[in-house]
């Protein structure tokens, strides 16, 4: 096979002495403390078997889609979904895109236009930063969860900008996928809304586990109307695949005409659509008992660090995503390696997803986790660092 380039083969030499060299990985037989599966709903029985009901009720038996949703993939499991989601978390429409990524993508390529200012939590996922960068808007960073530090740099670059009818977004998320930390979205709302910006939320991380029926932070804080777009994903608490950008009808009928990540892909196929339909449909009773259980985990796990006295090497939250900081790429790999070993799935965050010297062990709270096990993997921990 011909190689990469000299210069490539560099960069990955780099990367493998710095210790921060990816390789895909499948750990098979460990306690899982380490996906984004919530509420266990990726292997619910239930779910799978009212899935298929529901794909014969349709009368639906494809394999897949056939093209994007503008030629032939418009198939109408997504006439069922879409009215569905705009319902269940109080939008006016909603619009489903193949992944979060390709969400986000699509909605900040094509959203922010030439003269305008976007303006983002230092720590907003790549998938933003990378929509961001490929739109002509002018963009910059504030300070992490920081009204004040986002007032700072909005007041310093609209008085710069020279075009007048220019349009201001404000982006950050409901609960940050690294840190499980969240903002104060009442006031970054409330602010947005005097000076008529755009605010816009990426609840990946909320919906299914925080609301009353898990339709995120945003319904639970009565913020809906005061929020431009949000983007909601449904592989993670939903167990499932896809995302759909949340919004009004003008904001669909743009983006179907102009986000190239929705335009130019094969849609999602009947089956997963029909799961994130069934999903959603029992939630309430599917989702009630797990949600109950998670948050009884998350208030355990919390005490345990506190008897272990290393609460101290937490970043504070009070959701499922829990970050214990261990400084340096080699430090965090040991110490997640060590717990591996004795069949916990732990995953070390390195840097660059990561800040360099915030190197941590990013740990995920389920439903499924028993509380004997959380007990003993904060006593491993405490142990091992």
């Amino acid at each position: 096979m011909i190689q990469l380039p000299k210069k490539l083969q560099r960069v990955i030499a780099a990367r493998k002495k710095e210790e921060i060299f990816r390789s895909l990985e499948s750990k098979e037989g460990l306690i899982d403390f380490v996906s984004n599966d919530y509420l266990g709903f990726a292997s619910n029985e239930a779910l799978f078997s009212k899935t298929f009901q529901l794909l014969l009720t349709e009368s639906v038996a494809s394999n897949g889609s056939g093209g994007s949703r503008l030629l032939s993939g418009n198939h109408k499991l997504y006439n069922k979904l879409e009215p569905l989601l705009a319902n269940f978390y109080k939008s006016e429409a909603a619009l489903v895109f193949n992944s979060g990524y390709d969400a986000n993508m699509g909605l900040f390529s094509a959203l922010p236009q030439r003269g305008d200012l976007v303006f983002y939590d230092e720590y907003v996922h790549a998938s933003i930063r990378e929509g961001i960068r490929m739109s002509h808007a002018k963009a910059y960073s504030f300070l992490h969860n920081d009204l004040s530090s986002l007032k700072d740099k909005v007041d310093l670059n609209t008085a710069r900008n020279e075009q007048k009818d220019s349009a201001v977004y404000i982006v950050t998320e409901s609960v940050f996928s690294m840190d499980g930390d969240t903002p104060d979205l009442k006031a970054f709302a409330k602010y947005a809304k005097s000076n008529d910006y755009n605010l816009i939320v990426d609840e990946a991380h909320a919906v299914g586990v925080l609301g009353k029926n898990g339709e995120g932070l945003i319904p639970e804080l009565k913020l809906e109307k005061d929020v431009f777009a949000r983007t909601v994903t449904f592989g993670k608490a939903y167990g499932s695949h896809g995302a759909a950008v949340l919004g009004s009808i003008d904001l669909r009928d743009y983006l179907v005409n102009f986000a190239k990540s929705f335009i130019y892909t094969t849609a999602l196929t009947p089956h997963t659509l029909a799961t994130i339909i069934t999903a959603h449909e029992q939630m309430g009773d599917l989702g009630k008992e797990p949600n109950k259980l998670l948050k009884e985990h998350i208030d355990f796990f919390k005490k345990q660090l506190k008897a272990h006295k290393i609460e101290q090497l937490f970043i504070p939250s009070e959701t499922a995503i829990q970050g214990c900081i261990i400084s340096g790429s080699k430090q965090a790999k040991l110490v997640a390696k060590k717990l591996i070993d004795k069949g916990f799935n732990i995953k070390a965050i390195l840097s660059p997803t990561v800040p360099e010297g915030q190197e941590r062990l990013r740990i995920c709270l389920h439903s499924f986790n028993s509380k004997e096990e959380i007990g003993l993997l904060v006593k491993l921990l405490s142990s091992f660092i």
